[in-house]
């Protein structure tokens, strides 16, 4: 099954759960900015969580496919519009599956957010590189062909499932497992050097924000930066959610496409439970942190974690009642012949 890239969007890049086990020879870890929203996703579509899905920024794709496909987007709310071959149209939602015939996929601006994930049910078919499918842009390697999507780029599925569908098709029940979370201060584990700098005030996002860090503008930290640069080293390991003080003052919080080590001071790492939501954040948008413990961000991240297996069990249990219901009229159907 093909995928041919109509518009590539903004920046759609493949992604997977990321490239784990090679920081300690400088590779980044890449993957979904947000892998609890691409594991859902793929959920939804019957795949396994660690799929490769497309990650779609600010403004998503426009994808032409040859034959029925099942798909789902996760993360910023979408309202993406399908034309079938035959010229049908219908209006595809985020957070449930939808069964569509060959066509045309337009997604366009995303909403309530930056980034959102798309999920094929069958995987993207592209060759992995050191155990993970993700796309690492600044070495250029990985995804599809190193890069993001550009026009006229053909995808390939890896095992697509038959699907019938001659009519777009979309269940009445959808997923948004963030939906209590928006507006909350972003919580952090401070260093002990960085005390509670972060605490306190409203931080904006600056607009050279990207994957590999995320920029914030607000109150200068000089004092701090000073304080800490007489007890920091050159270089020291950093990851994703490291918090970042630049000699001007203005923080920066590590991302997927993190290096591996940096020699600014640290303020403190973002925990788990909290680190995906940086993902939505777009440009001149305002974010707060509030600071923990190190037992806090363990208790938050097992609870995060108990909460996405409970949200994939509903969906698992949901798909496997909608395929008993769509095969009862066959076996009636089958009853009334004999």
């Amino acid at each position: 099954m093909n995928l041919r890239v109509l518009a590539p969007g903004l920046l759609t890049t493949v992604q997977d759960a990321g490239r784990t086990g090679w920081r300690h020879l400088g590779v980044a870890q890449c993957g979904a900015l947000d892998a609890e929203a691409a594991t859902l996703a793929n959920r939804l579509v019957g795949n396994a969580g660690g799929e490769a899905v497309l990650e779609l920024t600010l403004h998503g794709p426009t994808l032409q496919f040859d034959h029925a496909i099942r798909v789902a987007v996760c993360g910023a709310r979408v309202m993406a519009s399908f034309a079938s071959e035959r010229g049908a149209r219908c209006v595809v939602e985020s957070g449930r599956p939808a069964e569509l015939p060959p066509g045309t996929l337009r997604i366009g601006a995303l909403h309530d957010g930056a980034r959102a994930w798309l999920a094929l049910a069958g995987g993207i078919d592209v060759t992995p590189v050191l155990g993970s499918r993700s796309t690492d842009l600044r070495g250029g390697f990985g995804g599809y062909q190193g890069r993001a999507l550009h026009a006229g780029d053909v995808l390939r599925l890896r095992a697509p499932p038959s699907i019938h569908a001659p009519l777009a098709a979309m269940p009445k029940w959808w997923i948004d497992p963030h939906f209590d979370q928006r507006g909350l201060p972003v919580r952090y584990v401070p260093s002990h050097e960085g005390g509670n700098a972060l605490d306190g005030c409203a931080w904006k996002v600056d607009n050279r924000s990207n994957r590999q860090g995320l920029r914030l503008e607000g109150r200068q930290l000089e004092q701090a930066a000073r304080v800490m640069s007489g007890t920091e080293q050159l270089s020291a390991p950093v990851a994703p959610g490291t918090v970042q003080l630049p000699p001007d003052g203005q923080p920066i919080v590590l991302l997927a496409d993190a290096q591996t080590v940096g020699g600014y001071p640290r303020l403190g790492h973002v925990i788990a439970a909290d680190l995906s939501r940086l993902a939505q954040l777009r440009p001149g948008e305002t974010v707060r942190f509030q600071s923990c413990d190190a037992r806090t961000a363990t208790r938050l991240a097992c609870a995060a974690r108990a909460r996405i297996a409970r949200i994939a069990l509903m969906i698992d249990t949901q798909l496997v009642d909608q395929q008993r219901i769509a095969q009862r009229p066959r076996q009636r159907s089958r009853g009334n012949r004999e």
